[in-house]
């Protein structure tokens, strides 16, 4: 601030997940090197607070495997981004993997300049700001396309390593079966590996990546239900949605769950939770479940209806036997609608 340096930071969303994260860590890098005579820094900031890295465990392990020290990264607990440096109009966002901020963030809307994401879109943002916005498997896609655009010899190895990983991991290994993957993810995974022909085997990644992500052994409750958590409100309530990687049966049945659900909601102020559970058999094809928690009837209720009641898309639910009145149970029939579908149903509902 005192020498009136701009910081230019490239952010994934709250849930920092390895498509997150890949993404911010491969655009700064790639704007930093090829920015004409850049004014400021490019800086790479991972949402969550440093603690909650080893809960993401993926990530860790990609980024190990890959030699990037955790020590070199950036969280969002070490950088101020709404006090000194926005107000002095030295800070310009870019937005990876989302494109609404959350109401905590709602004053840094004005900084954004670029967003690159793969959700639909919820809300325009007129010019300057630069909008990527497609249905693609992997935000991690469109980067390799940003970056493969860009000059020659920009991508080196570890880069390609981190994009091709993230890619394989997000699109279940390119399994149509899963619903999630788009040509344009098979062509950059393709394209990837022909620069790069030295990158280990889909198999061998997608194997490794899936069982590091699915390792939830020796986590608390609390530590699942933040591993990969979202949050809507609106002006009264709070709701978590938590993606939960266990069979929701082995989730229900662990010991003290609901005061471990009570616990976590009260210490943050929820007054609901959603947990939308995934666990995948030896053909990469996906079984999801999920558990609605309030002790709140009319909520619960509300969430109830809105899930079941849902056309865009259908989550075809069927009701399970659960061990609590304030916790609605479901397997969901359409296996390919994610959290990601799931999200602007609830949204909706709040």
């Amino acid at each position: 601030i005192r020498q009136h340096r701009e910081i230019h930071v490239v952010m994934g969303n709250e849930a920092c997940d390895l498509d997150s994260t890949v993404s911010a860590l491969a655009l700064a890098y790639f704007l930093a090197q090829t920015s004409p005579a850049p004014k400021g820094a490019f800086v790479p900031v991972l949402n969550i607070p440093r603690a909650d890295f080893a809960l993401r465990t993926e990530t860790t392990f990609l980024l190990r495997d890959r030699g990037v020290p955790a020590a070199s990264l950036i969280f969002r607990d070490a950088i101020h981004l709404g006090g000194r440096l926005h107000h002095a109009g030295l800070l310009s966002l870019t937005l990876v993997d989302h494109h609404v901020l959350p109401g905590a963030d709602a004053a840094l809307e004005e900084a954004v300049v670029e967003v690159l994401d793969h959700r639909p879109l919820e809300r325009d943002r007129g010019p300057p700001c630069q909008v990527t916005v497609e249905p693609v498997g992997s935000c991690a896609t469109l980067v390799t396309e940003r970056i493969l655009q860009g000059p020659p010899g920009v991508l080196d190895r570890t880069t390609a390593a981190l994009l091709h990983g993230t890619i394989l991991l997000d699109c279940i290994n390119l399994s149509p079966a899963a619903g999630k993957v788009t040509p344009r993810d098979v062509a950059c995974v393709s394209l990837l590996e022909e620069r790069f022909p030295e990158l280990p085997a889909r198999d061998a990644v997608f194997g490794a990546l899936q069982a590091a992500k699915f390792d939830v052994t020796g986590l608390t409750t609390e530590q699942m239900l933040r591993k990969d958590l979202k949050v809507l409100s609106n002006d009264e309530v709070v709701v978590a949605i938590s993606g939960v990687f266990e069979d929701l049966e082995t989730f229900l049945l662990r010991p003290g769950l609901l005061q471990d659900l009570e616990a976590f909601c009260q210490g943050r102020g929820y007054a609901g939770l959603v947990a939308m559970t995934v666990s995948f058999n030896e053909r990469h094809e996906p079984t999801r479940k999920l558990a609605v928690y309030s002790p709140q009837e009319p909520l619960r209720s509300t969430l109830c209806r809105v899930l079941e009641e849902a056309t865009t898309p259908s989550l075809l639910l069927q009701l399970l036997p659960s061990p609590w009145p304030c916790v609605a149970a479901y397997a969901q029939g359409n296996a390919v609608a994610t959290r990601k579908k799931v999200l602007p149903i609830l949204r909706a509902a709040l």
